[in-house]
């Protein structure tokens, strides 16, 4: 039997779209996944910020409760800084909303740039999980990155880019 193969099938063995690395599928699909949330999150935090702002007396007030165990005090943000960061939330709740978004189309960019190859992807991602960070820092003060909350998300932006950066061998374009 007789098969006839193809020339161009010959000249294009080995080289077709190489298969995208299982450590760079992985971290793009978790952020894809992470910026749905932060998406939800961003709306979330825009439309309860006046409740959040009507109840911080109630809450700070419960803060101070020699009922609330100690562990939980501890996770809670010092009450002065508390009540000034939930006033600095409600009044920039606009300009926090458009940049929270901003930042994640920049990340979903950058993770559809590095499923491409593209090293550009890597440097939109960077900015897009720096940018909350700046923006909470700018119009809520640092004291929002002093609590549990803040401390985790940097911890988990921070953990990102450098999965991100061992990833970089593979962005080739």
């Amino acid at each position: 039997m007789n098969e006839t193969i193809d020339s161009n099938d010959r000249l294009n063995a080995g080289f077709g779209p190489e298969k995208l690395p299982t450590g760079l599928n992985v971290l793009t699909i978790l952020t894809f996944i992470g910026s749905a949330i932060a998406i939800l999150g961003s709306l979330y935090s825009f439309a309860t910020a006046k409740t959040t702002l009507d109840t911080k007396d109630a809450v700070l007030e419960q803060m101070n409760s020699p009922k609330m165990p100690a562990f939980a005090k501890a996770m809670m943000p010092d009450p002065a800084h508390f009540e000034e960061m939930v006033v600095k939330s409600y009044e920039n709740r606009i300009p926090l909303l458009i940049i929270g978004l901003v930042a994640v189309a920049l990340c979903i960019a950058g993770a559809m740039q590095m499923r491409k190859r593209k090293k550009q992807g890597y440097l939109l991602y960077v900015i897009g999980e720096i940018l909350p960070f700046l923006s909470m820092i700018f119009f809520v003060g640092t004291f929002m990155l002093t609590s549990v909350g803040g401390m985790v998300g940097l911890g988990i932006a921070v953990l990102f880019i450098i999965l991100y950066t061992t990833q970089k061998k593979h962005l080739v374009y």
